[in-house]
């Protein structure tokens, strides 16, 4: 039987091979996953030689990393904010540029307010589930058109224990709510890539991520024009959106002229402006 460490140097050049960029943390991270082991029991454990079953569950990972499928879908799970959620093939991989997101909405939203909130393209559920779990009294609804999306978010919803607290519904945008529930927040994350753009991204993105969570059409900026007009009218109290780089100002601009007022753009860790919000005037 091969040992371990064989395996792990194998898996290694293989994916170097395959031009990805981070060949050993793939491999590490896909030999933990099939043996229960984190990447230090890995190490701890280089001679152990492994079953032919244990070998063929590598080998079934390996072969779709090859191919660059995301390894949070080969995994089945993406850590963000706080959380370890649920993702899957079909179901866009949740970015560590959303937690700016996050930043900005716990800057508007009590701890101590029962409030209602909607996460526009849901996704996995990452903003929605963030949000509901660092503040208690926050109630969700969590609306995207893709199945596969709203039943990632559902199964998330119930494993931290907040599904009593959001609620999942299909539609495009706010259409699924109804006209007369109160929403005092609209939150999204929404397509924002220029579709031209798209073949240009890496195959990990281009191949295999849910374009429908990708395509921001022509300028990338299709969804907001549709989004910002409607959120602003229905929430009573912020309006906030993640944004691609070098298109803040002009979502901006959509903000001011829906007339939401205090449109602020905030920068993520490498100073990129990712965020940006509005309240709803007096």
């Amino acid at each position: 039987m091969m040992p371990l460490v064989d395996v792990l140097k194998k898996t290694e050049g293989f994916f170097k091979k395959k031009g990805i960029g981070s060949p050993r943390l793939d491999a590490e991270l896909i030999l933990g996953h099939v043996l229960k082991l984190n990447r230090v029991e890995l190490y701890l454990e280089f001679d152990r030689p492994l079953t032919p079953r244990e070998l063929a569950d590598i080998r079934a990972l390996v072969v779709r990393r090859g191919k660059r499928e995301p390894v949070a879908w080969l995994l089945e799970k993406k850590g963000f904010w706080t959380l370890d959620l649920t993702v899957r093939p079909g179901v866009l991989v949740p970015r560590p540029d959303t937690e700016t997101l996050i930043e900005a909405a716990l800057s508007l939203i009590p701890e101590d307010e029962e409030l209602f909130l909607v996460d526009v393209g849901c996704g996995s559920g990452a903003i929605g589930l963030a949000l509901a779990l660092d503040r208690p009294k926050l109630k969700v609804f969590a609306t995207d058109l893709s199945t596969e999306a709203l039943t990632c978010t559902r199964d998330n919803a119930t494993a931290l224990g907040v599904s009593d607290r959001l609620a999942v519904l299909k539609g495009s945008l706010l259409e699924p709510i109804p006209t007369d529930r109160a929403i005092d927040i609209v939150i999204s994350n929404p397509p924002y890539i220029p579709s031209a753009e798209i073949d240009t991204l890496e195959p990990e993105v281009r191949d295999h991520e849910p374009r429908l969570a990708l395509d921001g059409g022509e300028d990338g900026l299709d969804t907001y024009r549709v989004l910002v007009p409607v959120a602003a009218e229905r929430a009573r109290k912020a309006v906030l959106v993640e944004v691609g780089a070098g298109q803040a100002a002009a979502v901006a601009e959509l903000f001011t002229h829906a007339g939401l007022v205090e449109v602020t753009c905030h920068k993520d860790l490498a100073g990129i402006e990712r965020v940006v919000s509005g309240v709803k005037a007096p």
